[in-house]
Parts: C-alpha cells; sequence; structure tokens
C-alpha cells in the first residue's frame, strides 16, 4: 500500500486561476482588488512568504499596496501605519506578517485591522463569527485544508478528524470548521498536554498535524489508509541544499506513506492553498461579502 499524495500546487493553480478570473471581471465594473502586506524586520522566513504573497497577487491581476518595515519599527508606528490603510478605501485587505518584533503586541496590531479588511481571519470580531457560525473572514490556512479535502474527495461526514494542535492559527480554528454542519465530522483537539497522544492519532480518519515539531507524528501513530494533512513547515539545516536548509513536515512522510490513504506534502501540500484562500478572501474583500 502507497498513500496518495495530495498536490496541493495543482489544486491552488487551479482556484488561483478561478480567482484571476474574477479579478478580471470585477476590474470591468470598475473595482481593482487591493491588498496590503505589511511585513515588519527580516526574519527570512516571513521575507520568503511575503515574497510569495506579492507574486501571488501580480499573477491575479490584484493591486499591491505592501509595506516593508525596519525591526526598529515601534508599536505606535505600525498601528499609525494600519489606522491610514484601514481609511483607505482603494484597500479592500490587510494582512500584517507574523511573527512581529518582541517590542510589538501582536495581539494589539490584530485588534487594530479594521474586520472587514482583516483576510487573514484573525481579528476577534472574525474568531467569533466563525464560533458562531456567521459569515466572516475565516484564517487561510485552515480554509485551505477544507479545501483540500474536499477537492480530494475525503469523506468527512460522520469522520473522526484529529488535529494536533490547538494555535489560534490553525488547531482552533479548523477544529470548529471541521464540525460546521456542511463538513460534519466528529473534532478532536490534541496539544502538549495530551496523555498518548498515539491512541487519539491511531483512530483518526483525518489527521491533521500542526504542533511546528518535525516528525512528531509516526507512521505507527496513523490509522491505515486515513488521510493526513500535514501543516508543519519546520527548516532543518541542510549544508547540501544551495539555502542551507530544508523543509520538512510534522510527519515523518516517507513512513507515513506506507500507512495513510492520502497525504500531503511539504512542500507543495497545504502551504500553496493558504496562498490561495488569500487571494479569495482579499477578493470577498473587494466585493463587501462579510460587511
Amino acid at each position: 500500500m502507497s498513500a496518495r499524495i495530495i498536490d496541493g500546487f495543482a489544486i491552488a493553480q487551479k482556484i488561483r486561476s478561478e480567482i484571476a478570473l474574477e479579478v478580471s471581471a470585477l476590474k470591468k465594473d470598475g473595482s481593482s482588488p487591493c491588498l496590503a502586506v505589511i511585513l515588519v524586520g527580516e526574519n527570512p522566513a516571513s521575507v520568503s512568504y511575503v515574497t510569495a504573497k506579492k507574486k501571488a497577487l501580480a499573477e491575479a491581476g490584484m493591486a499591491d499596496k505592501s509595506i516593508d518595515l525596519s525591526s526598529e519599527t515601534s508599536e505606535a508606528e505600525l498601528l499609525n501605519i494600519i489606522a491610514g490603510l484601514n481609511r483607505d478605501t482603494s484597500v479592500h485587505g490587510i494582512l500584517v506578517q507574523l511573527p512581529l518584533p518582541s517590542h510589538i503586541d501582536e495581539q494589539k496590531v490584530i485588534a487594530a485591522i479594521a474586520p472587514e479588511k482583516d483576510v487573514d481571519g484573525f481579528h476577534p470580531v472574525n474568531a467569533g463569527k466563525l464560533l458562531i457560525g456567521r459569515p466572516g473572514f475565516v484564517p487561510c490556512t485552515p480554509y485551505g485544508i477544507t479545501v483540500l479535502l474536499k477537492e480530494s474527495g475525503v469523506p468527512t461526514d460522520g469522520a473522526h478528524a484529529v488535529i494536533v494542535g490547538r494555535s489560534n492559527i490553525v488547531g482552533k480554528p479548523l477544529a470548529l470548521l471541521l464540525a460546521r454542519k456542511d463538513i460534519n465530522a466528529t473534532v478532536t483537539l490534541c496539544h502538549t498536554g495530551t496523555k498518548n497522544l498515539a491512541s487519539f492519532t491511531r483512530s483518526a480518519d483525518i489527521l491533521i498535524a500542526a504542533a511546528g515539531r518535525p516528525g512528531i507524528i509516526g507512521a505507527d501513530m496513523i490509522k491505515p489508509g486515513a488521510a493526513v494533512i500535514d501543516v508543519g513547515v519546520n527548516r532543518i539545516p541542510d549544508n547540501t541544499k544551495k539555502s542551507g536548509f530544508r523543509l520538512t513536515g510534522d510527519v515523518d512522510f516517507q513512513a507515513a506513506l506506507d500507512v495513510a490513504g492520502l497525504i500531503t506534502p511539504v512542500p507543495k501540500g497545504v502551504g500553496p492553498m493558504t496562498i490561495a484562500m488569500l487571494l479569495r478572501n482579499t477578493l470577498h474583500a473587494a466585493r463587501g461579502s462579510f460587511k
């Protein structure tokens, strides 16, 4: 048995092509979707992510009002910039790339973004809407995972989904999404306080690894035939690579291939879907879908 590899890159490209067509149609009606990505400092991973987002905006035909700031930028300066973007009617979406330098309060910055421009889906208003099932912006990675499952034909109705990781960015919002009636999974949320983690993961029809710990999920922790979604993006030093590192997920990929039914690779699994959903959220923001 060898797992079918879910090609997140191909699925994301299909979605991005559809979005580009919608953007083109919207422009003909006089509206040009615009996203402002704010990068504070020069964290290598953040720079890489922002570069990919800017490229995606250009390919989709969206306007880019991104702002790069020094790591010395004060919290007050950043909040002032966000306030200006909130007032700018030509800007439909605002994204502040995380993590921020330690002297800046991330929660204060997230709360400063106008909820109707919060295309990351992190604002307390959008988090609350997700909790009670109201339309709003959903965090891009969990959103992308639900689309991956649907596009890959993974049965979710009544399935047991186990999520490893309880972050506000992935684990918690994903648990809420999977429990919605249109997906209808039974959800178990595991974390660092979970005792005997393997006893939970081995019962999962859908296993989502989002712990940020390389190789935490071994083959012996996977139910035969399960759909395995690896959210982990861990940089491991590797002198054989030009970059000096290689990317690996939270799942022991090679070992899992012999057990899982479907599995996402790292890279080209969940990552491309995150950017595709960012574009979709920006399109919704331009249309005023969730005001």
